[in-house]
């Protein structure tokens, strides 16, 4: 059988595809899958590495990104004895698997190319880019079996569009389209059914031909002025980024632009 989640490699770019038809559920073998997954990405993006990724791409298989969590995963837990240890121990799993996906050094990139419910949502959250087609829509709709989102959904929600917005999508349990999300500022771009994998693919080629160095400075300056605010991301920036001035790709793009100009430059990621 096909692992439901699986890892591909386009040149410098790493693809984390969902596989598991027909509705792609998040069941206890997806849940390992991707849990193995984001490890390999953590592997394959390690700058140790001589053939390292330069970007990440997830994206699924099927009509639906996914349908969301298998139920009964939940069914089980509740059964149990020892229920409120379980879904703790589930949610800090979970919440570590969202994280080192969060935390890789490279862009990550989210494709939504329909409907995306609660993990695959709280996924997509975790990714530096959001892409929708035109009809794609998300939820977090755990309220239908008694829950809130817990792989980190709400909170980076919060983050992209604000603490009432994210209360708002999580207390209604609403579908919300592509474009209305755009507008809440989760969504980065909406774009046309026709060629919408291409296009996702073809951005996630084009941040891997970056200062990937520069870009995982990037992310680290960001996340730090967003969890401790924009003075504590100040005290990192000389550190994070004087170390640019000793990578190849700086003093290539430098030369690059004093001979020929800005734009002309090629990146290698080191």
């Amino acid at each position: 059988m096909t692992a439901p989640v699986r890892i591909e490699r386009d040149g410098d770019v790493a693809v984390l595809v969902l596989d598991n038809p027909p509705l792609n559920l998040f069941d206890a073998a997806t849940f390992d899958a991707l849990e193995a997954a984001v490890a390999e990405l953590g592997r394959l993006t390690d700058p140790a590495l001589a053939d390292r990724a330069r970007a990440v791409l997830l994206r699924a298989e099927g009509k639906v990104v996914s349908g969301g969590v298998d139920v009964q995963l939940f069914a089980d837990a509740a059964a149990r004895d020892d229920a409120t240890d379980v879904g703790a121990q589930l949610w800090t799993r979970l919440l570590r698997v969202e994280q080192a996906l969060e935390d890789l050094p490279v862009p990550t990139v989210f494709a939504a190319h329909a409907l995306t419910l609660t993990a695959a949502f709280e996924l997509a959250l975790a990714c530096d880019l959001l892409l929708a087609s035109e009809k794609a829509s998300f939820g977090l709709v755990e309220i239908v079996v008694g829950l809130t989102p817990s792989m980190g959904g709400p909170q980076r929600l919060a983050e992209r569009a604000g603490s009432a917005r994210a209360k708002e999508l999580v207390f209604t349990g609403q579908r919300y389209d592509a474009a209305t999300l755009q507008t809440w500022g989760v969504v980065n771009r909406v774009l046309p059914v026709e060629g919408f994998a291409e296009a996702a693919l073809a951005l996630a080629r084009q941040l891997a031909t970056g200062p990937t160095v520069a870009h995982a400075a990037t992310k680290t300056i960001v996340a730090t002025a967003v969890r401790d605010g924009v003075r504590a991301a100040d005290d990192v920036v000389p550190a994070v980024s004087g170390a640019l001035f000793g990578t190849d790709d700086l003093r290539g793009a430098v030369t690059s632009f004093l001979a020929d100009g800005p734009g002309k430059a090629t990146h290698r990621g080191r």
